[in-house]
């Protein structure tokens, strides 16, 4: 007879049929049972099963929880999406800076307010923290590394590019060797013993070059195909991607490149051509957000990709270029920028109840 449910094996009888005095209820038309196997079988219960009926919704409910409203009459469960919220505020708006680290320990550093800045500031998930200063005011520097351990490289302080590095050791920072090339606007990928700079501009043109960073010391190695400022990438330094940007002429690219630890590779490009974004991520899982277009318009896109593709997502609350973003795929941070400088915005996943009937 197949799966028998709902405490039925007393009323089975030993001609295999069902009685049906006095497990089921709810009237069932005597002419839609044709089964020979069932006799006297006109009525079945309602199935709730295990969905809880509340007048109104949980005060708290949990992602999967379903229920029934019996105030709107509505079927309703409890979803996850990603999407953008507010962080704390940072203690100095401004834009062109750059960090490192997670959505929960970041730290951002330089950027421009009323003129180049050293500025550091931490962040515990919560609010921010003004740390020890940059040796030298910059604004777009590369950033990569951790909250405790990360790196500044390149920029500008005015009319020229830098080639400074400087490395963060949880408290202070200290000057280590310089790029072989200045350049400013380039993107930084990786930790701060394993990091490349990528591209970039060394007022003028900008390059192709990218430099690998060993701890000690930077070395060039494969060029990418299309030199550009204000890029951003995401991954390794033996596995990382690099897209956006703004080439010679200065019109903003969509170009992405993927690198294999030896060369670049042109693949999918993004659905908008910007520069000045912000990036979080992996060669496979990364993130890109905020940014300006050709007309010069900020930007609220963020665009999630999947080591092939390149897929629209929920778009930031403010429109802002020249963010510092880090952190990964799935929780990525937004800090400063044009428009709101001081802002801080959080990619994570949003609870929303859904009325499903």
């Amino acid at each position: 007879m197949g799966v028998r449910t709902r405490g039925l094996a007393n009323n089975v009888l030993s001609s295999g049929k069902l009685d049906a005095t006095d497990a089921i209820s709810g009237t069932i038309a005597a002419g839609n049972i044709a089964n020979a196997s069932l006799t006297s079988a006109t009525t079945f219960g309602s199935a709730v099963g295990s969905v809880s009926q509340v007048a109104g919704d949980p005060p708290a409910p949990a992602e999967g929880d379903i229920w029934y409203n019996t105030t709107t009459g509505t079927l309703k469960f409890r979803a996850q999406s990603l999407g953008w919220a507010t962080g704390g505020t940072m203690n100095t708006g401004r834009e062109e800076l750059n960090g490192a680290g997670t959505q929960t320990a970041g730290l951002v550093f330089g950027g421009y307010v009323g003129g180049y800045s050293a500025l550091t500031e931490s962040y515990n998930g919560t609010s921010w923290t003004e740390v020890n200063d940059l040796n030298t005011a910059r604004g777009v520097p590369a950033g990569m590394g951790t909250q405790t351990a990360a790196l500044s490289v390149g920029g500008t302080s005015g009319s020229n590019a830098l080639g400074n590095t400087e490395s963060w050791n949880g408290t202070s920072w200290t000057e280590v060797n310089d790029l072989n090339t200045i350049k400013a606007g380039a993107a930084g990928i990786g930790i701060q013993t394993a990091a490349l700079a990528v591209s970039g501009n060394t007022f003028p043109p900008n390059t192709v070059t990218v430099e690998s960073w060993n701890g000690t010391s930077w070395t060039e190695v494969g060029d990418v195909n299309v030199a550009r400022y204000t890029i951003a990438g995401a991954g390794t330094q033996t596995a990382a991607v690099a897209f956006g940007g703004s080439d010679n002429p200065g019109t903003r690219v969509a170009s992405t490149e993927s690198w294999n630890g030896s060369a670049w590779t042109e693949v999918n490009d993004m659905n908008v051509a910007k520069q000045e974004l912000g990036s979080s991520g992996t060669e496979t899982a990364a993130l890109a957000f905020a940014g300006e277009n050709n007309s010069t318009a900020n930007l609220s896109d963020t665009e999630s990709w999947n080591g092939t593709n390149w897929t629209n997502e929920n778009t930031l609350n403010t429109a802002r270029a020249r963010v510092a973003g880090f952190g990964t795929q799935s929780l990525a941070l937004a800090a400063g920028g044009t428009v709101s400088p001081n802002a801080t915005e959080e990619w994570d996943y949003l609870a929303t109840s859904l009325t499903v009937g």
